[in-house]
C-alpha cells in the first residue's frame, strides 16, 4: 500500500460521494497582502478597514474571489489533481464575509458524471461548500472538471448531468446582517459611477492589460494550496498537446476582476456566480485584457442603499478588448477569449 496520494481518477468517483477536504486554512493578513501584490486590487472596502467597518463589515473583508480561491483550493487534491481542465461553474452563492483570522474548510458532493467518448477522460460535477470556524457558509457552488481515467477498462458509469439553473435569483442573494452602503464615499473609492449609472446592454472596455508571469502564477496557485499537476509539472506537461503548463483558471478570474476596476470601481461585493467557462487555455507570457456587459439590473427588496448588477466578464489573451470579442455566429468562442464569467455584484446606490 502506497503512503502517497495519487489523486482520484474518473473511475474513482461515484454519484452521491461525499468528500471532506483537507486541510482547514486560517486566512491571514499576509495572504491578503500577497493577493493584492499579485493582482493589484483597489476596491476601497478591501483596502481600508475603517471605511469597511463604516459600511457594516466587522473588519476589512477579503476580496470575495480570494475567499473563492481558498475554498476551491481545498478541493483540488481530491477532485482535480488528475484534471485535464477545469471546465465551468454555476449556482455559486457567497455567504458570510471572510476576514483575516477566519478558518475555512470545504466539503464536496459528487452530483454528476459523464464519461467522454474517447474513453480516456470523464467529466465530474461537484457541489462544494466552504464553511468558516462558526459553521457559517461562506461559499456554496457547483463546478465541473474533466478528469483522466487510469484504468481505461473500468466500467462506464451511468451518465448523470445535473440540471442547474442558469441564474441565481436576486431574492436568493445573501446580504450579511448589518451591511449598509448609504455612507459609501465615491471620492475615496476613486470611482464616481453607482448602480443608477449603469444600463442593461451597456458594454465596458476595461482598457488595461496584465501579462501573466510564470513565477507570479505559480506563487498565486500555491497561495490557494491548489496542487493540480497541470499548473506545476513541466516534465509531465511537455507531453501534453500544448507542451507546457496551463495557467490556473482562477488566476485569470482574479486578473480580469482586477482589470474591471477601471469602469466598475464600485462593484466590490460579489454576491453570486451564475455561470462560468474557461473558454480557451492561457499560458505564461499571455497578456490578459477584459471587458464587461451589464446583463441585468435589479433593485433589492427593502433596500435603498444598494442594488444588484448582473455582469458578464470576458477576458481575452493578447487581444485588447475594445472590439468586445466574444462568440461567432455559430456560438463558438473567439480563440482569444479565455474567460466567460456571469456573476452578480452588489453596488451602492445614491438612495
Amino acid at each position: 500500500m502506497t503512503k502517497t496520494n495519487p489523486g482520484n481518477f474518473f473511475e474513482d468517483f461515484f454519484l452521491g460521494q461525499e468528500i471532506v477536504h483537507a486541510t482547514p486554512r486560517t486566512v491571514t493578513e499576509g495572504d491578503v497582502s500577497l493577493y493584492t501584490a499579485l493582482y493589484g486590487f483597489r476596491h476601497m472596502p478591501h483596502s481600508a478597514e475603517p471605511y469597511a467597518m463604516g459600511l457594516g463589515f466587522e473588519a476589512m473583508p477579503l476580496d470575495d474571489m480570494l475567499a473563492f480561491h481558498m475554498v476551491f483550493g481545498k478541493t483540488v487534491p481530491d477532485v482535480s489533481l488528475n484534471a485535464v481542465a477545469n471546465l465551468g461553474y454555476a449556482v455559486g452563492r457567497f455567504g458570510a464575509p471572510v476576514y483575516a483570522g477566519d478558518t475555512l474548510r470545504t466539503t464536496s458532493t459528487v452530483i454528476g458524471l459523464k464519461e467522454n467518448s474517447n474513453g480516456k477522460t470523464g467529466v465530474v460535477y461537484v457541489n462544494s461548500i466552504g464553511i468558516n470556524q462558526k459553521d457559517e457558509v461562506v461559499l456554496d457552488y457547483v463546478r465541473w472538471v474533466m478528469v483522466k481515467k487510469k484504468d481505461l477498462d473500468a466500467p462506464t458509469p451511468d451518465t448523470i448531468i445535473p440540471d442547474l439553473p442558469k441564474v441565481v435569483d436576486v431574492d436568493d442573494l445573501v446580504i450579511a446582517e448589518g451591511l449598509d452602503f448609504s455612507s459609501y464615499d465615491v471620492e475615496l473609492a476613486g470611482a464616481p459611477h453607482l448602480w443608477e449609472d449603469y444600463e442593461v446592454g451597456e458594454k465596458i472596455d476595461h482598457i488595461d492589460g496584465m501579462t501573466i508571469e510564470e513565477a507570479e502564477h505559480q506563487m498565486a496557485t500555491r497561495l490557494y494550496q491548489n496542487t493540480a499537476k497541470v499548473h506545476f509539472d513541466q516534465f509531465a506537461a511537455k507531453d501534453n498537446r500544448f507542451g507546457k503548463r496551463l495557467i490556473y483558471g482562477g488566476h485569470i478570474i482574479s486578473l480580469a476582476r482586477a482589470l474591471s476596476f477601471n469602469g466598475l470601481g464600485n462593484a466590490f461585493k460579489v454576491a453570486a456566480i451564475n455561470a462560468g467557462a474557461h473558454a480557451n487555455p492561457t499560458f505564461a507570457g499571455n497578456t490578459i485584457f477584459a471587458w464587461s456587459e451589464v446583463l441585468d439590473k435589479q433593485e433589492i427588496k427593502g433596500r435603498s442603499d444598494m442594488g444588484a448588477l448582473r455582469l458578464r466578464l470576458v477576458a481575452t489573451k493578447d487581444h485588447p478588448a475594445d472590439d468586445f470579442p466574444y462568440k461567432d455566429e455559430d456560438g463558438k468562442y473567439n480563440p482569444d477569449v479565455v474567460l466567460d464569467l456571469d456573476y452578480w455584484v452588489l453596488m451602492p446606490r445614491r438612495g
